[in-house]
């Protein structure tokens, strides 16, 4: 089907804000300059509020005002830029990568196979040369060089051509029409100089300036590659149907968008959880690595709360949903990928402000380099070399890639240490703080309560009260239920509203509840809160037996002494702000070693304090998931929050880290320390690279084929400064006082 056969307003969606939404994948995006030219372009169209290309996957989101363009407009600028488009669909731009892939490849190896041989046809020349070879023999070998030469430039260049000829036929400039123009003068000057028995020829420049781009644009294609599979791997646990239960009892196979929050939902053991939601009944157990980070299986029963694309790995359950499709955490996870992706830091802005100068100005510089030899020697042959030289030397593989490169290692080790980006300037941002602001619950605690005093009870005491708990809904009782691995409910217990739940077992009463409806004296109650600062109580007794407090409360993070004192050993100041009662606040702070704590803190007064910090020069990261803590998130110089955070929070934050462990927050801090440092010195270099490498072609020291070296080396030196922050990401952690 053809752009003109599609009716594009199918593909067209409405944003919360009322704005028109759709996204298109771009065909024929090489470079950072592409993206610039289709976002400013897209970006002066009447209407459209915002344009943004991810370079990654190529996919185009594009917002409008609904009334002042359309989706055909939309479509016929890209159109007019030189750019296809089609309906953006993960499984045809997978395919489409990989013949994109396996394209590059062939080339690569047709340049690599042409280079080899006519390098040693050169050398053979070279010393000739030297030596006193016969004209004939010299001449011989430039043709059978030629030979070998133009077929393999013809094949080998094909994807750099493609894209000059649409630039060029859109009338705009892009990185690969250098390329084009200074691969053809190569090839054209070597006819020309084989003609005319000249001594030397340039076909091995030509061919290697080939082999050694597309070498760098297959290794990026593999980096984007990657990167593309962390969100497919994602994508691919989000299941497209559910199988709803229906008042009658009957089963119907329906699509997510025909499930409303409410509905009960049947899943099958090996299948996984389409929606978010609550288990009504039956007994499984769960693989939610997904969510917490956990690979060991984790039980679930009613009343606890199931994921989409988590995976039921036991019996059947019975799902009341409580999230519809689009809400889901999934969702959320894998838009907050998308977002990371789309969205730009200041070192991709600054490489695509130089990108989109390059072209104009290098054409410029060969122009007048070419003019300059010209009127100086009058050997137009020598002055197209010397043109030549400048067009090969300043081939912007090392710009293009300085940055990008950068940001596809680090967000591979960022998602394998369990850190999802929300914001584009998240990594340079993490690497600035130097003052890390914690919340306390939710956040340094785990978000789940459990039973802190487990040890103090009877097992047997702790099982009965499970089971009894298993009648309740109260967070308490749940929390009771699961840390007793509790299955078997107490059979005819009755839930007494605002009181707790009773039963009658062997004759006897069996109660779980407040400590007035179990009897529970004050005093106790008041021993056993002294003993856990922040707890709550639920009291069990069974018949006479003297009642039985279980302390609930949230248990610190299991990692969160170690990340505390990693990070104070690499000399972060920490704080704790929080809402919460003094005693708690006072007790975790102890425990983790940290002496500046705020509690009874409100959000206002989470801002004034971040303010604060912030006038004395702090460069403050905020680490909250509550509610209360969206307002200092957003105000924070940079924020993160854990996946188990409220909606508003995560929105708020820049970063989101999964699981129950709290040193992916570390992790972050290193990673964006190393990979701020690696943008600057790939950037440094590129920017040196061009200064010290220009004056030189342009002053004719540079032959075409050292030009093709030096700017190929360029490339693979920005490209292995990257690939060494994987190396690191591999080795032990930072020791302290380790810096980027």
């Amino acid at each position: 089907m053809t752009a003109h056969e599609r009716d594009w307003d199918a593909f067209v969606t409405l944003t919360p804000e009322g704005h028109a939404h759709m996204d298109l994948a771009v065909e024929g995006v090489t470079c950072a300059a592409c993206m610039v030219e289709i976002e400013r372009g897209l970006g002066a169209q009447p209407g459209i509020e915002k344009a943004r290309l991810n370079l990654t996957s190529h996919r185009l989101a594009v917002d409008w005002r609904d009334g002042e363009t359309s989706a055909e407009q939309v479509v016929s600028t890209l159109s007019r830029l030189g750019y296809r488009t089609h309906p953006f669909d993960p499984a045809q731009m997978r395919e489409r990568a990989d013949a994109t892939g396996r394209e590059l490849l062939r080339s690569l190896a047709v340049a690599g196979f042409a280079m080899m041989n006519i390098m040693l046809l050169s050398v053979s020349v070279w010393s000739g040369n030297a030596s006193g070879i016969d004209t004939e023999t010299r001449d011989f070998f430039h043709w059978l060089s030629a030979l070998i030469a133009l077929p393999a430039a013809v094949y080998a260049g094909r994807p750099f051509l493609r894209s000059a000829l649409s630039a060029i036929s859109a009338r705009r400039l892009n990185m690969d029409v250098p390329i084009v123009i200074g691969v053809s003068l190569a090839l054209f000057l070597s006819v020309m100089q084989t003609l005319q028995s000249a001594h030397h020829a340039y076909f091995e420049s030509a061919v290697m300036l080939l082999f050694f781009l597309l070498t760098g644009r297959y290794l990026d294609h593999m980096m984007r590659r990657r990167t593309r599979a962390f969100a497919e791997n994602i994508a691919a646990l989000k299941a497209e149907t559910a199988a709803l239960l229906r008042p009658d009892g009957s089963l119907r196979e329906v699509p997510l968008s025909k499930v409303a929050p409410g509905d009960l939902i049947h899943v099958r053991a090996g299948e996984r959880v389409p929606l978010d939601g609550r288990v009504e009944t039956g007994h499984s157990e769960i693989d939610q690595s997904l969510v917490t980070g956990e690979t060991a299986l984790a039980p679930a029963g009613p009343g606890d709360v199931v994921y989409a694309g988590t995976l039921n790995a036991a019996a059947n359950l019975t799902v009341r949903v409580t999230m519809a499709s689009g809400a889901t955490l999934l969702d959320e996870v894998t838009r907050l990928l998308e977002t990371a992706s789309q969205a730009k830091s200041r070192h991709v802005q600054l490489a695509d402000r130089a990108a989109s100068l390059y072209s104009p100005l290098v054409h410029l510089a060969a122009l007048l380099t070419f003019i300059g030899w010209f009127v100086l020697s009058g050997d137009w042959q020598q002055a197209l070399v010397v043109a030549i030289s400048v067009l090969i030397i300043t081939c912007p593989c090392a710009l293009g890639l300085a940055v990008p490169a950068v940001q596809v290692v680090t967000s591979g080790l960022l998602f394998r240490a369990g850190v999802l980006l929300h914001a584009g300037d998240a990594v340079e941002r993490l690497a600035e703080a130097d003052t890390i602001v914690f919340d306390k619950t939710g956040t340094l605690t785990l978000a789940v309560p459990d039973l802190v005093n487990a040890d103090e009870v009877p097992v047997a005491v702790r099982e009965l009260a499970g089971r009894l708990a298993l009648a309740s809904r109260h967070p308490l009782a749940v929390a009771l239920a699961r840390a007793a691995n509790a299955s078997v409910p107490v059979e005819g217990a009755r839930e007494c509203p605002g009181e707790g739940v009773v039963a009658e077992l062997g004759g006897r009463e069996v109660r779980l509840g407040g400590a007035v409806f179990c009897g529970l004296p004050e005093t106790a109650a008041h021993a056993a809160l002294a003993s856990y600062p922040g707890a709550s109580l639920i009291a069990f007794r069974d018949g006479d037996e003297a009642p039985v407090p279980f302390a609930i409360a949230q248990k610190l993070r299991p990692d969160a002494t170690e990340t505390v004192a990693r990070l104070r050993e690499l000399g972060y100041r920490l704080e704790i702000l929080s809402g919460d009662r003094a005693a708690p606040v006072a007790d975790v702070a102890e425990r983790l070693g940290i002496a500046d704590w705020r509690a009874g803190m409100k959000p206002a007064d989470k801002i004034a304090r971040i303010g604060e910090l912030a006038a004395d020069g702090a460069r403050v990261l905020m680490v909250g998931d509550g509610l209360n803590d969206a307002p200092s998130l957003a105000a924070a110089h940079v924020s993160m929050s854990p996946v188990t955070a409220v909606h508003v929070a995560q929105a708020a934050a820049d970063a989101v880290f999964l699981g129950d462990r709290l040193m992916p927050v570390a992790d972050a801090l290193r990673h964006a320390r190393r990979a701020r440092a690696a943008m600057v010195h790939n950037l440094w270099f590129s920017t040196v690279y061009n200064l010290v490498a220009v004056p030189f072609a342009v002053a004719g020291l540079v032959t075409p084929l050292l030009a093709a070296l030096a700017m190929s080396s360029s490339s693979v030196v920005v490209t292995l400064n990257a690939l060494r922050l994987r190396l690191d990401g591999a080795r032990t952690r930072p020791v302290a006082g380790e810096e980027s």
